[in-house]
């Protein structure tokens, strides 16, 4: 099977659905990905760019983001880098009403049981140690 990296620009279109031929282009691609005849790789930062568009140039609000991007991660043929993390960095975005790369920062320090450093106070907010200057 065809393993086939995604941009963002891919992923924005179908949740979009703007502009319109470009979205149906994407919901093509992605038919074949859940019927299987191709897997589509994710990366954090593509999500990380993802959240940002959508929140900067479409005025989403975070819940209707992680909702949006917590099935599209979940579903068949798409195939998440650090998947899990992802998705509970999506969840805390919205729970904790932080960014999403301060949110992703923080579940990932504190699954490696790390601290963070950072002058950002939201840290502060995420259960993580700071390790301070």
């Amino acid at each position: 099977m065809t393993v086939a990296w995604l941009d963002t620009n891919v992923v924005v279109r179908f949740l979009t659905r703007d502009p319109r031929r470009l979205a149906d282009r994407a919901d093509r691609l992605l038919a074949k990905a859940q019927a299987g005849e191709i897997a589509l790789r994710l990366t954090p930062v593509v999500v990380a760019e993802i959240v940002w568009v959508l929140r900067s140039r479409y005025a989403h609000g975070p819940a209707e983001i992680a909702r949006a991007l917590s099935a599209f991660l979940r579903a068949d043929g798409t195939q998440a880098d650090e998947r899990d993390g992802l998705l509970e960095a999506l969840d805390v975005m919205v729970e904790r009403r932080v960014s999403f790369p301060n949110a992703y920062v923080a579940v990932s320090a504190r699954r490696a049981e790390q601290p963070v450093c950072t002058f950002d106070d939201d840290f502060k907010r995420l259960g993580v140690e700071i390790l301070a200057s």
